[in-house]
């Protein structure tokens, strides 16, 4: 065999059959999601969710592909077509490519990149053209709202996402997720760092556009959203497809860098089959916690929005840039991380409950009567 052709049996094949194992993970993953969301907030709300196609409604997810798959793909008269059929791949291909850098285990991955973090953030920040191209095409007044209100809204809670990474990176003392992974030994990151765990959570619930962030797609206010004239595969590729995934991407970053990822608590020494459940067991965790915020937050006021990402997470992320460096400067104990994160997190905490009113109706009241 000639170097040439073990070159491309060695690296080119591998590659392939990994960029084909994430693509089909991720339709089993959206099918999954769709399903256990449903069943989830079911019986958040006390009723059962889907029940009638096969056992306990399990084949729903595949009656649903197959529906979307048949139904007829529209577009406006006067909608700008090259746009319009962009627009889908736009919003869904940079999250496909955040996928590509994410270690699922010690040894297993598509390509570990060193500034893989940084990576992540920069290019699923892309899918927001996704968005802006829907509501522009769609020659739609709700469309476009809806696709502005997006855009302002994922570039806001970018800067408080990039700025909470970033203080986390600062005590790995890296950008490569495996070495951050790897960092944590016996105590995960999210120990250290609460604030900064919360900081990210709110971003990535922002990002997904989910309640109480959900106002790009508030159907009381702009009627859906920028998918609004969007039907059939396009609507699936630019709205259930790209949500899930990204829901997924994020959590699955979040197990990474805040609890362990494969690492903790059972260490290396452990099979790979352990490793991926580990990662797949924290990520869950973590989807259902959006879905829960998702089902039992209200839907916060635009104004209301924008202050909480610009008047308080971004303060409080370069606060937590700033400790951590006077921390790391000056040699101070590990302890001292929970200590000012977590009271950053209690000042959080406060300001939120006492700004907003999610409270008790009589909160409400007595706020309206003063």
């Amino acid at each position: 065999m000639s170097a040439l052709e073990s070159f491309f049996d060695n690296v080119w094949v591998d590659a392939l059959w990994r960029l084909l194992a994430v693509l089909g993970l991720m339709v089993i993953v959206v099918l999954a999601l769709t399903y256990v969301e449903r069943k989830f907030i079911a019986r958040i709300q006390m009723r059962l969710g889907p029940m009638r196609t096969g056992p306990y409604g399990i084949m729903q997810p595949i009656a649903d592909m197959v529906k979307i798959l048949l139904k007829e793909d529209l577009r406006p008269a006067s909608a700008d077509r090259i746009a319009f059929e962009l627009a889908p791949f736009l919003a869904f291909v940079p999250v496909f490519l955040t996928l590509l850098a994410l270690p699922f285990t010690a040894k297993w991955d598509v390509r570990v990149l060193d500034l893989g973090l940084l990576y992540f953030i920069a290019v699923s920040g892309l899918t927001v053209l996704g968005y802006v191209f829907a509501g522009w095409a769609s020659d739609n007044k709700y469309a476009l709202i809806g696709a502005l209100r997006t855009a302002a809204q994922l570039i806001s809670y970018e800067v408080p996402l990039v700025l909470a990474v970033l203080a986390l990176s600062m005590l790995a003392g890296s950008l490569n997720l495996v070495d951050i992974v790897e960092k944590q030994g016996r105590v995960p990151f999210i120990v250290w760092q609460p604030l900064g765990f919360f900081l990210f959570m709110a971003a990535a619930v922002s990002d997904l556009s989910r309640r109480p962030f959900d106002v790009a797609a508030a159907e009381s206010e702009v009627a859906g959203g920028p998918w609004i004239e969007f039907s059939g595969i396009r609507w699936s590729i630019l709205y259930a497809l790209t949500e899930y995934t990204n829901m997924f991407a994020l959590c699955v970053l979040g197990s990474l860098i805040f609890l362990g990822g494969w690492d903790w608590p059972l260490g290396l020494k452990w099979g790979w089959w352990w490793q991926l459940a580990l990662i797949f067991t924290k990520t869950s965790v973590l989807i259902l916690v959006v879905m829960w915020v998702n089902a039992t937050f209200p839907r916060i006021r635009v104004d209301q929005l924008m202050s909480l990402c610009w008047k308080l997470l971004l303060p409080l992320a370069f606060v937590q840039i700033f400790l951590n460096g006077l921390i790391l400067v000056y040699g101070w104990p590990d302890w001292t991380f929970l200590l000012t994160s977590g009271l950053g997190l209690a000042a959080a905490g406060y300001i939120i409950y006492s700004v907003i009113p999610v409270g008790a109706p009589s909160r409400i009241v007595a706020r309206s009567n003063a």
